[in-house]
């Protein structure tokens, strides 16, 4: 009896060629980079050149019938990455010919490959039909006692060797194959309307934050996946920058009153689909929705969880109504826009939330975040920012003691306002403890640790903090000026070149690169005019006052006073934080005038009396015993 006509194990066409067993696909020889589901798709095509393949079809190979999926987008997906792993065109295709609203079609020459077999029986005939090179073996019944007895002999060799095999195979996959590291990227808003980015930006940030309370689990904080919000980069290229074992990704439509939301979960080395699903809700079940897709995530990657943490991710027993969640997205997808303009629409926003649920802990934190950064951002004074911003918090943990970002406010609020220093650990190790994920937290603990001068516990807090939102800008920075403040001038001047490499536009990183080149005492003229370009092309008071210190550093002292005299009356028109002043006055050697001026930061509760203690710029004024009292009246000295 002859054997059926082998499968091929490879495909040519044009430059490339197809490995059907590796599953590789090389052009000219040069291994090309094709993901799992765009090489399923090629291959279905190219088992049916020039036929149509139905979206059906695909959908049926490219995922198992027990996985539901926002198919029609991941069709899509596939095929345009395919598309781009070939060089190819949907205008003008050279191998993949799209069909309307139908499928597609393979439409280039291909040449099949097959590998020698052994068959049954005579050879096929020499004359094959079309372009295939096939090889077959003859005389095979030669082999086929030997093939009887070779079975036979090692079938107890295959028996002992496969069950060793699938021992290691297990404990490797177990090894290799868990989930340690997560990135949930920007849900998608397929609305078409840019209104509705509220609710596909709220779905993502809370989906992290529910993910982001396990302790076994790495999660990358909302920051660093939104700079991926639009990218191109493929999901290999995104967990290698995020340094991430897996991918959620997924999808978002509102439309009368109805909810779809579509999501994967995709391991990244070797990629593959871990699961999906799709749900069609009202937009009323929002918020057990994106609790309901956090706990499926978690079973598909199999953590293991602490009884507080299966509390946590249990559905709440109080529900939020539909009205005062979307009045709560929509605060928090202006509070994150860190804007004056921003900060006040947030404001508005989450007291309409509290208005409609008076009880509603997360707007309260959310309403206590907006106005800390009114006041962080020096928007406003903080003697008037902060007193609302206690009030805030303090009624949202009333409500839900388990607010780690209600900790890290309260621990900002004692750290910044109050000086308790004491009371500002404690928090942000509560805020950490109960949320391990949150990079906020650590931040700002690491600026904490440095300013008490633990400059080690801070470096390794900041890179923590890093590890969880690796492309901030803001905690690049603050690495930098941490080791700045810890007189590692050399180590903060390259910290600050990374920062400027990430966002070359970034005037904090830019500034104190040139205070601590300063301070070093690399001066060169390039450093005014660095920060003569920097105060033309930003209005930040402080740059004026760093430019006034290296005037006098440069020996320029007539255009430092010049420009000091020019501060002094817009700080009577504008909120200016005494500071600025104060680090003017120091680059002009005049410590009495810059004592004055911190004395005016105490009622003030300035931020910057925080840095007291550590920052290379007080340094002259150590021995006055006016600061020494200062310092001590800040609960910075006995």
């Amino acid at each position: 009896m002859q054997s059926a006509a082998p499968a091929p194990a490879a495909i040519r066409f044009a430059s490339f060629e197809v490995d059907l067993r590796a599953g590789e696909v090389r052009k000219n020889g040069s291994l090309v980079k094709v993901q799992e589901l765009p090489f399923r798709a090629l291959v279905l095509l190219l088992e049916h050149p020039g036929q149509l393949v139905t979206r059906e079809e695909l959908r049926q190979r490219l995922w198992p019938a027990d996985v539901f999926v926002d198919f029609e987008h991941g069709i899509n997906s596939a095929i345009n990455r395919l598309r781009d792993c070939l060089g190819d065109s949907a205008d003008n295709p050279r191998f993949v010919q799209t069909i309307g609203r139908r499928g597609y079609r393979w439409i280039a020459p291909i040449t099949r490959i097959r590998e020698a077999v052994l068959t049954e029986g005579p050879s096929p005939p020499a004359n094959l039909p079309g372009k295939a090179i096939e090889t077959y073996a003859i005389d095979a019944h030669k082999f086929a006692a030997t093939r009887k007895v070779a079975l036979l002999a090692g079938i107890g060799l295959l028996i002992l060797l496969g069950a060793g095999a699938f021992l290691r195979w297990r404990e490797s996959r177990n090894a290799d194959d868990q989930i340690h590291s997560i990135a949930v990227l920007p849900v998608q808003n397929l609305s078409g309307d840019p209104e509705q980015e509220y609710l596909s930006d709220g779905i993502t940030d809370e989906l992290i934050t529910d993910l982001a309370k396990l302790t076994s689990l790495r999660v990358i904080s909302r920051a660093s996946v939104m700079h991926l919000k639009h990218t191109q980069k493929s999901l290999p290229e995104i967990a290698r920058e995020l340094n991430v074992d897996a991918i959620v990704e997924g999808t978002v439509q509102s439309s009368s009153g109805r909810l779809h939301v579509s999501a994967q979960l995709i391991q990244a080395r070797p990629e593959k689909h871990l699961w999906a699903q799709s749900y069609d809700r009202s937009l009323g079940d929002a918020v057990t929705l994106q609790e309901e897709l956090a706990r499926e995530i978690v079973l598909a990657i199999h953590v293991r969880l602490t009884p507080p943490e299966k509390a946590q991710l249990a559905p709440r027993s109080r529900k939020v109504s539909p009205d005062a969640y979307q009045l709560y997205l929509k605060g928090r997808y202006f509070w994150n826009k860190r804007t004056r303009e921003g900060f006040l629409r947030a404001i508005a926003y989450f007291q309409q939330a509290i208005a409609k649920e008076p009880d509603y802990a997360a707007a309260y934190a959310g309403l206590a975040d907006s106005y800390l950064l009114l006041g962080g951002y020096r928007v406003a004074p903080q003697s008037e920012t902060i007193p609302k911003a206690r009030a805030a918090i303090q009624q949202a943990l009333e409500l839900d003691n388990s607010l780690a970002d209600a900790h890290a406010t309260l621990g900002m609020i004692a750290m910044n306002y109050d000086w308790n220093w004491a009371e500002a650990e404690r928090q942000y190790r509560e805020a950490i403890a109960l949320n391990p994920n949150y990079a906020t937290a650590h931040h700002w603990y690491a600026e904490y640790l440095a300013l008490m001068g633990r400059f080690d516990e801070g470096l390794a807090e900041i890179q923590v903090a890093e590890g969880l939102d690796p492309l901030s800008v803001i905690i690049s920075c603050d690495h930098g000026v941490i080791l700045f403040l810890g007189r590692q001038y050399d180590s903060a001047i390259v910290q600050f070149r990374k920062t400027l490499e990430m966002d070359p536009d970034f005037v904090d990183a830019r500034s104190t690169l040139l205070l601590a080149e300063l301070q070093k005492g690399t001066f060169s003229p390039q450093n005014v005019a660095e920060l003569e370009r920097l105060q033309a092309a930003d209005d930040s008071l402080q740059v004026s006052a760093d430019l006034v210190y290296a005037y006098a550093f440069a020996g320029r002292r007539a255009e430092a006073q010049k420009l000091l005299q020019e501060l002094r009356p817009v700080a009577k028109r504008r909120h200016v934080e005494s500071t600025v002043m104060v680090t003017g006055y120091l680059g002009l050697g005049d410590n009495e005038q810059a004592l004055d001026w911190l004395e005016k930061e105490y009622p003030e509760h300035s931020t910057g009396l925080t840095s007291l203690k550590v920052h290379p710029l007080y340094d002259p004024l150590r021995s006055d015993p006016r600061f020494l009292e200062l310092m001590r009246r800040v609960g910075l000295a006995q």
